[in-house]
């Protein structure tokens, strides 16, 4: 669809009975009773959000959902990383339970990635399955965690290792819900649109080059097309490899290094997902071309570029203490994607081309992870 304003991209999905409609445009939120009437059994359901979201959006979204005359009750969570917890999951789950949640309803996960995770986890294990819709609020979130179904929270051994696949029924991608974003928060979702054109589309890599700095911003002609790009590529992966056997495991460039960043730091606000997912990026490039796999320089290309967004690009970026790279390569080993006790890399031949590495040597990844502390 073109670039026109009011215009609402569609992107679909495409699993068979499970195939879902991705909505981009704006102005979406004051069209989310008419948009999720046809879904509901019942005009009765649950909203799941954290304090932050809910401060700009809930009231919105509830005045929507009365104009429409459909019931619902919300819970509001602790806004970071925190709440994709043991504790959290059991949490939604009660509170589902409590306001008569049946399998024919649906929940709303209303928020970033922790909230379209904590929830969509809850749905999927709830009476062994209920249907639930992401209304994605952050970038990180409209571009990357809301699309593809993959649900869970976070253990002490690691980022996201108790989960399930279960896919929403439909994704609302409000780029007007991304202005109340902070800068930060912009950034770490751009990340993730970086990550497709570094993995896959070089044509799209370079036209963010030209508009990095319009799409942190939000501009609407900008920022749409980035996210509508981003979730056809995510879309045509997902149908091909919907439970990560094969290609979509290319999604996860930079996050096996990005992963251990997080883990070591506790989950916490001194490093978002994003953050850790471009320096994860810039270290697969230069991993990369320490293995002789691309041209070395390409790391300096990603670094540069993510640095215009004003993410961080090295583990000195950090701030406070960072473990020692024994002790990352040791939380590496917990990564999902490990197969065999071996890890499992996404490496680079050149922008736009990435593989599965399963074969790399840990002497390897340790003698990396030491130089690139100290050339930090």
């Amino acid at each position: 669809m073109p670039d026109t304003e009011n215009a609402t991209d569609k992107v679909r999905v495409n699993l068979g009975r499970r195939s879902y409609d991705i909505l981009v445009g704006d102005g979406l939120l004051p069209q989310a009773g008419e948009l999720l009437l046809p879904l509901l059994k019942r005009k009765r359901l649950a909203i799941v959000t954290d304090e932050n979201v809910a401060g700009f959006h809930l009231a919105s979204l509830a005045a929507v959902l009365d104009a429409n005359g459909i019931e619902h009750a919300s819970l509001i969570l602790n806004p970071g990383e925190s709440s994709k917890s043991y504790a959290g999951l059991q949490q939604v789950c009660e509170f589902l339970l409590a306001s008569g949640i049946e399998r024919n309803d649906v929940v709303i996960a209303l928020g970033g990635g922790v909230i379209g995770d904590l929830a969509g986890f809850a749905a999927g294990v709830l009476r062994r399955g209920v249907r639930f819709v992401q209304i994605p609020t952050t970038l990180l979130a409209q571009v990357d965690s809301s699309v593809g179904g993959k649900t869970g929270i976070n253990s002490p051994h690691g980022k996201n290792l108790i989960g399930v696949f279960h896919q929403p029924s439909l994704v609302l991608a409000d780029l007007d819900l991304l202005k109340t974003l902070p800068k930060r928060e912009r950034a770490a979702g751009y990340a993730e649109v970086a990550k497709y054109g570094l993995l896959g589309d070089a044509a799209f890599f370079d036209w963010l080059d030209q508009r990095v700095e319009e799409v942190i911003a939000c501009d609407t002609d900008a920022v749409r097309k980035a996210v509508r790009r981003s979730c056809e590529m995510k879309a045509d992966i997902v149908a091909q490899d919907e439970t990560e056997t094969g290609v979509r495991a290319l999604l996860n460039l930079g996050h096996t290094f990005g992963h251990a960043l997080e883990a070591a730091t506790g989950y916490s606000n001194r490093l978002l997902h994003g953050e850790s997912v471009s320096i994860g990026m810039v270290q697969a490039f230069r991993f990369s071309g320490a293995l002789g796999l691309c041209d070395p320089h390409l790391g300096d290309h990603a670094e540069r570029h993510l640095k215009r967004a004003g993410l961080p690009t090295r583990v000195s970026g950090i701030p406070g203490e960072v473990p020692p790279p024994a002790r990352l390569l040791e939380i590496m080993h917990q990564d999902k994607k490990a197969s065999g006790g071996k890890l499992v890399f996404i490496l680079a031949r050149a922008i736009g081309e990435t593989f599965v590495a399963r074969d790399i040597a840990e002497k390897d990844v340790l003698d990396f992870l030491e130089k690139d502390r100290r050339a930090s």
